[in-house]
């Protein structure tokens, strides 16, 4: 197998209490992203995403809570432990329709050996891709701004 072929592989996940439990399948060897919104920022996030037909949510729905920010998604969050394991929403530059889930909440999964890229979600700088270093947070190069 070449580097290029994808390594989907099914992973199950929950949140801390195990109120929330989800089986998706991923290619995790492309590693996860974080991003610089104000959301994402707070969170801690930790994510991947992949279409929603790839997500399948395994615990009752009845132990979620969510948090709708703008219009671009809706994040689930466990009600009892407040782990906020996925997110589900609508952008173009993503593909459309996704689902992002929390590589923090994949049950056996070690993150260290991750690659982590960055977006620049909290300029809505998405046009320029993923970086490997972290965007900045507070200001924003002459290059975006005259964009």
């Amino acid at each position: 197998m070449t580097d290029s072929q994808p390594t989907t592989r099914a992973l199950r996940g929950s949140c801390h209490c195990g109120a929330v439990r989800y089986e998706v399948d991923a290619d995790v060897s492309r590693g996860g992203s974080r991003c610089n919104c104000s959301i994402c920022t707070k969170l801690g996030a930790f994510g991947a995403i992949v279409k929603p037909e790839a997500f399948k949510l395994l615990s009752d729905e009845a132990a979620l809570g969510q948090y709708r920010w703008g219009v671009v998604s809706t994040r689930y969050f466990c009600k009892h432990c407040g782990t906020h394991c996925y997110g589900r929403g609508t952008l173009p530059e993503l593909g459309g329709a996704f689902v992002s889930f929390s590589l923090n909440t994949v049950d056996e999964l070690e993150l260290s050996e991750l690659k982590v890229v960055y977006w620049d979600g909290r300029h809505d700088n998405w046009h320029a891709g993923p970086s490997d270093k972290p965007w900045p947070m507070l200001k924003q190069s002459a290059a975006d701004r005259a964009a």
